[in-house]
C-alpha cells in the first residue's frame, strides 16, 4: 500500500493548512486513503509548526541541557496549535476503529433495524393497534357506526454505554508506531462490534427476553399462550425434504395473530438464521432447481416419483450465518425464521463515535501521552414484537 509522503503533505500543508486537514479528512472518510497509508510522525511534522525541529529537540537520548530543552518545550506547548494534527490523527483512529466495528463477519445489521432514542434508560413507545375488520353495511340515510383506536404501548430496555480509551505516546510520534496505535484501534474497535453482535443476537434468539407490551413481559419464543412461535422436531437436516421444514414454519407463521384485531398479522418470512453446521443445508434448500417426491410402497416395483420444481428459489429468503450463532444458542440444530428487522429495534442513544482529550491534561505531563482518543457508543437491542419471529429445532 502507498503512503502518503511527508514532502507532499508538508508542501500541501505549507500551501493551504486548512484545506489540507479537510481533503485528508475527507479522503478518509471516502475510503481513497486508508489510515496505514499515513505516518503519525510525519503528520506531526508536517502539520505542526515547527514539527520537525519540535521531534528533533524531543527525540531519543536526550539528556543534561537537552532534557531543560525539553522542560522549556513543554511549558511552552500550549502556544503551538496541534489542533491540525490531532483532527487528523483522531480520524484515522476513529476510520481504524470503525472499520474493525463493522466487519462483514457480523450479522447484527441485518437483524435489526436502529432506532433513534434520547431516552437512555428506556422508553414507552406508544402504538394504535389495527381495529380489525370494522366496517358495516349502512343503509340509505343511515348514521354511520363510530369506532375506536386499540391503544397499546411497548416498554423497552435501558440503553448501555460501551467504549475505550485509546492513548497516543511521545514514543509512539517519536518512533512513528502507526501500526501500533491501529492495531490497537481496530482490536478495540473489533471487540466493541463483537459485543453488539452479542446483544443483537442475544435478543433475536431468546437469550435475552426484554418483549414488555402494555406492562407486561414474554419470553421471546411460545410454545402456548399469546402467540405460538417456537417448533420443536422440526430439523433442518439432510434428509432429502429440507423445504419441508421451512414450509412447516410458513404454516406456523400464518396462524399466528395480530392481539388486537384477531387477524394473521401482515408480515412474509424473509430472513432464515442459522448455525455454520446448517449453513449449506439451507443454501441447498433456496439453489435446487427440483425436488424429487419418492413414494415407496411395499412393492419396489411400484415405487413412483414425482419431479416438481423447487418450491423456494435463491433470493427468496436471506440466509444469514456466523460462528456466534452456535455459541449463543449452545446448539448446532437449532435455527430461526422470520423478519428480524421488523421484529427487533436497536435503541440507539449515540452511534460509535470519538472524542479528543484536551491538550495539557495531566496524563500528557504525567505520562508522556500526548494524545488520547474516546470511543463510545450507547444503546440497547430490543425485541419490539416477537410475533414476525419462529425458532426451530430437530
Amino acid at each position: 500500500m502507498k503512503t502518503v509522503s511527508l514532502r507532499e503533505l508538508k508542501r500541501f500543508a505549507d500551501h493551504d493548512l486548512a484545506g489540507c486537514v479537510t481533503h485528508l479528512t475527507e479522503a478518509m472518510e471516502a475510503g481513497h486513503i486508508k489510515p496505514r497509508q499515513l505516518s503519525i510522525r510525519d503528520l506531526f511534522e508536517a502539520l505542526i509548526p515547527d514539527g520537525t525541529e519540535l521531534l528533533r529537540l524531543i527525540g531519543p537520548g536526550k539528556s543534561g541541557r537537552a532534557a531543560m530543552s525539553d522542560i522549556s518545550l513543554l511549558e511552552a506547548a500550549g502556544a503551538v496549535d496541534t489542533s491540525a494534527f490531532a483532527n487528523i490523527s483522531g480520524q484515522m483512529i476513529f476510520n481504524a476503529t470503525k472499520e474493525a466495528f463493522s466487519m462483514d463477519t457480523f450479522i447484527w445489521p441485518d437483524l435489526c433495524t436502529t432506532v433513534p432514542t434520547s431516552f437512555i434508560h428506556g422508553e414507552i413507545v406508544p402504538g394504535i393497534g389495527g381495529l380489525g375488520d370494522v366496517a358495516e353495511i349502512i343503509m340509505e340515510g343511515a348514521e354511520y357506526p363510530t369506532v375506536g383506536v386499540n391503544e397499546e404501548y411497548t416498554k423497552t430496555a435501558p440503553t448501555q454505554k460501551r467504549g475505550f480509551i485509546v492513548p497516543v505516546t511521545r514514543e509512539a510520534i517519536i518512533m512513528d508506531r502507526t501500526g501500533l496505535v491501529l492495531d490497537r484501534c481496530a482490536q478495540g474497535g473489533e471487540w466493541l462490534g463483537l459485543n453488539k453482535e452479542k446483544q443483537v443476537q442475544d435478543v433475536c434468539f431468546g437469550i435475552i427476553n426484554n418483549y414488555n407490551r402494555n406492562g407486561t413481559s414474554y419470553n421471546t419464543y411460545l410454545t402456548s399462550g399469546a402467540y405460538i412461535n417456537d417448533k420443536t422436531g422440526n430439523a433442518l437436516s439432510g434428509s432429502g425434504n429440507e423445504w419441508t421444514a421451512l414450509q412447516t414454519l410458513e404454516i406456523l407463521a400464518s396462524a399466528i395473530l395480530d392481539p388486537n384485531t384477531n387477524e394473521p398479522i401482515s408480515t412474509k418470512p424473509d430472513t432464515i438464521i442459522v448455525p455454520v453446521a446448517l449453513r449449506r443445508t439451507a443454501g441447498r434448500i433456496l439453489n435446487a432447481t427440483s425436488i424429487e417426491q419418492v413414494d415407496l410402497t411395499t412393492n419396489s416395483a411400484s415405487t413412483i416419483r414425482t419431479t416438481s420444481p423447487n418450491p423456494y428459489g435463491p433470493g427468496e429468503f436471506k440466509i444469514l450465518s456466523n460462528n456466534w450463532v452456535k455459541l449463543r444458542t449452545g446448539s448446532a440444530t437449532k435455527w430461526f425464521f422470520g423478519s428480524p428487522k421488523r421484529a427487533i429495534k436497536y435503541m440507539q442513544a449515540w452511534d460509535i463515535e470519538t472524542q479528543q482529550a484536551a491538550p495539557n491534561n495531566f496524563r500528557e505531563f504525567n505520562n508522556d501521552i500526548w494524545m488520547q482518543q474516546k470511543v463510545s457508543m450507547r444503546g440497547v437491542a430490543q425485541m419490539m414484537e416477537p410475533r414476525y419471529m419462529l425458532r426451530s429445532d430437530a
